[in-house]
């Protein structure tokens, strides 16, 4: 039997009607060399550390849920509490090099973290004084912002990487020297004590938007996601998806879509999600042929895809939401046709690629019946269906996040197979927490690549850049934009990736009249796919390193399913009523129409096959039919249907002949 058949029979346990993932199974060693997050010590709960650990994070999830109950504290200090006790966490959990112990913490680490406590603690104590000398620090108060910069840059290289801490530093840098910089980039230059104050004693800095949106937002979802995992809410996906799609051409794969999909949406990180799936899908897809690259790759498009697809997306939709200060509902709303065009290019792509090659699903008997799966664990969408509920009647995501973790918890108990009992709530909790530190982190981080960008004005002046080398073009705006974000979002989570690239990129696209929504969801998708795009492709990486492909194929190979992501940002820009802005029923019908249709001609195109192979003018000619149809255009979309209909008459045509000569 061959190594990667060995490999299944463990990862993979199917009944009549489940197919239980052994996260046991899963490689952390693989998930650590991708993943930051994941290099956590692992200490139990009976160790010292373990114990403070463990209260640490529950009192940090208790303290959210409190403040989401009654409403948050002032501002700089509700900010500052969630950033120390996340900091403190990190320096306990996270060791400062791979020569570290992963066993306890050193002296070093705690120190860091009391040092964390205290940035909160001068703060909460001091505030009227600091309300009353605002624009005056005095030494202490500097002593205390470079003792919160350092802190945080340490703390965000830990658990984020080293690729984010740099950026942030070369931003101080920035800051400090900019008097003695080309023109083009020059200002006035800030000193320490500047920098230091804007940075630690504002909200424009380490305590700016994204670190409000972190400790409101992003934390209640992630605990919400948590309580989801923990009812079952990731195995039901995977049952489901199985039940719905495993039997089908290429079943695995489109299974791995949709259970993707929707666990990337909630749990907002492509690299963990690629890994976790990743290990149930991915043996699966090659055991029925797909190739290593191909499987690696249809996973990391499919997790990648999560961060977009609403009711969750992963989070970001709450950061833009604050930022363009309209309600979370809009946003979501806005993106559901994007998200859907993006899973249906990934799924015609691997639809046709079973076609092509004679790949089959699995055998029924193998899979799980959906109304067995329904029956079983189908009360568990109840909490979704009450989010959704909440936010479309205008209630604030914060109320709807609270209550739905609420109704987790009470929707689980209607069967005994999925109750939570109160070891697993307070698990929940601490693993809330755990889990937040991440995200928390880069928002802190980042927050200091902000403060330096409004600071000193470098978002204006970079995007004044990308509007000079327009040359006032849209379309060539659009294209350095794009590179823009791409470039900036390289090795970086899609929250982060997303805040960077709309405070410096999204500006140079609302001076050129593109609406702000439009503009922000523009970035947001190049920002979230630089997570695919060579050279530096964390999750496809990930997906190759599960399906022992070649990192850089199973890349390219992501770039090409993920192709319509690239493609439908341009279209959006052209014609908003993709994202129900300004629209009527019937020109949105139109659009979506002419779009999805546009969007199997490019799948075609890519994949090379439609009834038959396609020969290389025939696939030229199938992409130009797919950017006549997806670009909006009355005569562009009759030119494309024209060519589109030709080529499918054509393959039907030679495969009907093909099937009578056999």
């Amino acid at each position: 039997m061959k190594n990667d058949e060995v490999k299944e029979e463990k990862i993979i346990d199917c009944t009549d009607y489940s197919c239980d993932i052994k996260p046991e199974i899963a490689d952390e060693n693989l998930l650590e060399k991708f993943d930051t997050e994941a290099r956590f010590r692992k200490f139990g709960r009976e160790t010292t550390s373990g114990k403070i650990v463990f209260l640490v994070a529950v009192a940090l999830s208790i303290f959210h849920l409190y403040t989401a109950w009654s409403g948050p504290l002032v501002t700089l200090v509700h900010r500052s509490v969630h950033v120390s006790v996340i900091m403190s966490l990190v320096y306990l959990l996270y060791p400062a090099s791979k020569k570290s112990s992963r066993e306890k913490p050193s002296i070093l680490d705690w120190v860091f973290s009391g040092l964390s406590l205290s940035l909160a603690g001068y703060i909460v104590l001091n505030y009227n004084s600091l309300v009353m000398r605002a624009g005056m620090p005095n030494n202490l108060d500097i002593a205390f912002g470079i003792m919160a910069i350092i802190l945080v840059l340490e703390a965000g290289r830990r658990i984020t990487g080293k690729e984010i801490a740099i950026l942030a530093s070369i931003f101080l840098l920035y800051a400090f020297f900019g008097s003695k910089l080309p023109n083009l980039i020059a200002h006035r230059g800030y000193g320490i004590r500047d920098i230091a104050d804007y940075m630690y004693l504002s909200t424009e800095g380490i305590y700016g938007i994204a670190i409000g949106v972190s400790s409101t937002y992003i934390f209640l979802f992630v605990l919400f996601g948590s309580f989801l995992q923990k009812s079952g809410m990731g195995q039901f996906f995977n049952d489901l998806s199985m039940a719905l799609a495993g039997s089908g051409k290429g079943g695995p794969a489109k299974v791995a879509v949709i259970s993707s999909g929707f666990l990337g949406s909630i749990n907002g990180s492509a690299i963990a999600n690629v890994v976790t799936t990743g290990a149930f899908t991915i043996p699966l897809m090659k055991k029925i042929g797909y190739d290593k690259e191909f499987a690696g790759a249809v996973e990391a498009a499919a997790s990648c895809g999560g961060q977009i697809l609403p009711p969750v997306m992963g989070a970001t939709a709450f950061i833009m939401a604050e930022y363009l200060g309209v309600k979370y509902i809009k946003i979501a709303t806005a993106a559901i046709i994007p998200a859907l065009l993006y899973y249906m290019g990934v799924i015609v792509i691997i639809h046709l690629r079973a076609c092509k090659k004679g790949l089959n699903g699995m055998p029924k008997d193998q899979l799980p019946k959906t109304s067995l799966v329904m029956k079983e664990k189908g009360h568990l969408l109840l909490p979704l269906f009450g989010l959704l509920y909440f936010l479309i009647s205008g209630k604030t995501p914060i109320y709807a996040a609270f209550w739905s973790i609420i109704f987790t918890i009470i929707a689980s108990s209607l069967r005994k197979e999925t109750r939570m009992s109160f070891k697993d709530i307070i698990d929940c909790l601490e693993d809330g927490s755990r889990t937040a530190l991440g995200v928390a982190m880069s928002c802190a981080v980042v927050g200091l690549i902000i403060g330096v960008a409004t600071q000193t004005g470098f978002g204006l002046k970079l995007a004044g850049a990308i509007l000079f080398l327009g040359k006032g073009k849209l379309l060539l705006t659009l294209m350095l934009t794009m590179v823009a974000c791409i470039v900036l979002g390289m090795g970086l989570p899609s929250i982060p990736a997303y805040i960077i690239t709309a405070t410096m990129a999204a500006p140079a696209l609302a001076k050129m009249g593109v609406p702000h929504l439009v503009s922000h969801m523009f970035v947001f998708y190049f920002g979230m796919l630089a997570n695919l795009t060579p050279p530096v492709a964390l999750a496809a990486f990930a997906g190759a390193g599960i399906a022992g492909g070649s990192p850089s194929k199973t890349g390219f190979e992501a770039v090409k399913l993920a192709l319509a992501g690239f493609i439908v940002p341009y279209v959006f820009v052209y014609s908003p009523s993709l994202l129900l802005i300004d629209t009527t029923i019937t020109k949105t019908i139109l659009v979506v129409a002419t779009a999805a249709l546009g969007v199997l001609a490019m799948g075609a195109s890519v994949e090379g096959y439609l009834n038959k192979n396609l020969n290389m003018g025939e696939r030229m000619a199938m992409f130009a039919a797919s950017l006549m149809l997806i670009i909006p255009g009355i005569y562009t979309d009759i030119a494309g249907v024209i060519i589109f209909g030709t080529l499918f008459v054509l393959s039907k045509i030679s495969l009907a002949k093909a099937v009578s000569e056999a």
